[in-house]
This record gives C-alpha cells, structure tokens and sequence, in this order.
C-alpha cells in the first residue's frame, strides 16, 4: 500500500488521487496513519460489506421492524429452532 505523508498529498493531490486505481492510499501526519484515500469503485464494495456485516446492536428501530415483517421465500421453511439461544446477560 503507498503512504504519503499529508503536506506532499496536499501538495500533489492530482498524482496521488490517479494512484487510487492501483490501491488504497494511506495518508500519514507525524509518521502515523491518520486517513485512507480508496477510489469509489472498492470504498462502494467496503460499504456493501459493512452493511452486511453490521453488528445486530447497531440496527435502528426501522431496519429491525422490517427483519420481522420480511417474508422468508425459498424451499426450506425458515424453523426458530435453527436458531441459536440468545447469550447469557454479563453479570
């Protein structure tokens, strides 16, 4: 992955924005990591995957009642048994 500290990405925006089409570019500030410059093509593919694998805590109200209004199509029959017990509170 190319690194480029922030003053030279600044200074030369245009050369590092055309090396997004080979790989993420990481942009540093005193030697650590403080951004990534993705094109739109792959920071489109990480959202789909975030998306998908959004933890359940995190669902809003809306995304929850429409998980339960949702039909299950396919050939198996959808069985709540299938399901794992929810985990024990900590205590």
């Amino acid at each position: 992955m190319a690194s480029v500290p922030a003053s030279e990405f600044q200074k030369n925006f245009g050369e590092w924005h055309e090396r997004i089409y080979q790989g993420p570019v990481e942009i540093t500030r005193y030697g650590r990591p403080t951004a990534y410059l993705v094109s739109a093509e792959m920071f489109q593919q990480l959202w789909e995957r975030f998306r998908v694998n959004m933890p359940v805590e995190e669902l809003s109200i809306g995304e929850i009642e429409a998980i339960m209004q949702a039909e299950v199509t396919g050939d198996q029959p959808y069985n709540l048994d299938d399901l794992p017990d929810e985990p024990a509170e900590p205590r």
